[in-house]
């Protein structure tokens, strides 16, 4: 990237909050970005989706979006998204897209038991690129994937100010947690929700392990692409919601502690 043109603003796509974490990040490492995030919460969680459905889907909100607020670069912010739409999404539109993948590889480079757990959506679990991470990157790390049902869905209904039990995050980490004479020390969070409540994992941990949040390296990818620091921007971000519900008190409030308003717009027909 050219310094003579630096990027000037970028997008940061979720089918939820998830992609909170990666902003908040991107904003630390380049207050001088302007940010706008854009949750398909229309058909959260995403992973659900059959994977035609799903990439058409992305590629036509993105289609949608890229039009409406002419960003300079996108960020997909979520791994099962990443895993599947990132090569359509580059071939079709030509600003950079930075994307999320397990952070597989510095886990296992870290790892003092070799040890890792890579905590996932079932779907981001089922992807051959998921597999294909561990068979390039683990070496001598025993890798235990663990596909957690709800554990999205319980960070998002936490950032909308609902009441989320101990024991159901309980039951969505458990298994990451192997003792077979040597102790899992590492877990991959591979769901940008889950630093969401990330201090309710540690809480729910039956040991002390590292959790690696994938949102640090993405900031740094997205601030070499972006070329040189300029002036820290005074925009106030803007999130926009598919489904067009309208935001409650709690999430207002939450959005507002990552420099986001929402807008009020219609359901996004695509």
């Amino acid at each position: 990237m050219s310094s003579a043109a630096p990027i000037s603003s970028v997008l940061v796509f979720d089918s939820g909050l998830g992609g909170l974490t990666v902003l908040r990040e991107i904003e630390k490492a380049r207050p001088d970005l302007p940010l706008t995030y854009v949750a398909d919460d229309a058909v959260f969680p995403i992973g659900r989706l059959a994977d035609d459905v799903l990439t058409a889907r992305v590629v036509s909100v993105m289609e949608h979006y890229i039009a409406k607020l002419a960003p300079r670069m996108a960020v997909i912010a979520c791994n099962t998204a990443s895993t599947l739409v990132l090569p359509v999404l580059r071939a079709k539109f030509t600003i950079p897209f930075v994307g999320t993948v397990p952070a597989i590889k510095p886990a296992c480079a870290q790892s003092k038991t070799k040890r890792i757990s890579v905590l996932a959506t079932p779907g981001t679990v089922a992807r051959d690129y998921t597999k294909a991470l561990i068979k390039e990157f683990a070496g001598d790390c025993k890798v235990t994937l663990v596909g957690a049902e709800n554990l999205a869905s319980l960070a998002e209904a936490s950032m909308r100010g609902a009441a989320v039990d101990e024991m159901a995050i309980v039951r969505e980490l458990s298994r990451c947690f192997v003792d077979d004479g040597a102790r899992t020390d590492t877990v991959v969070l591979a769901c940008t929700h889950y630093p969401l409540i990330l201090d309710r994992l540690k809480a729910c941990s039956p040991w002390p392990v590292t959790f690696i949040d994938p949102a640090p390296a993405i900031a740094r990818r997205v601030s070499e692409l972006a070329g040189p620091d300029g002036d820290k921007s005074t925009e106030t971000g803007r999130a926009y919601f598919t489904s067009g519900h309208t935001p409650g008190p709690e999430l207002v409030a939450a959005l507002a502690a990552f420099g986001l308003a929402p807008v009020h717009e219609p359901p996004l027909k695509v």
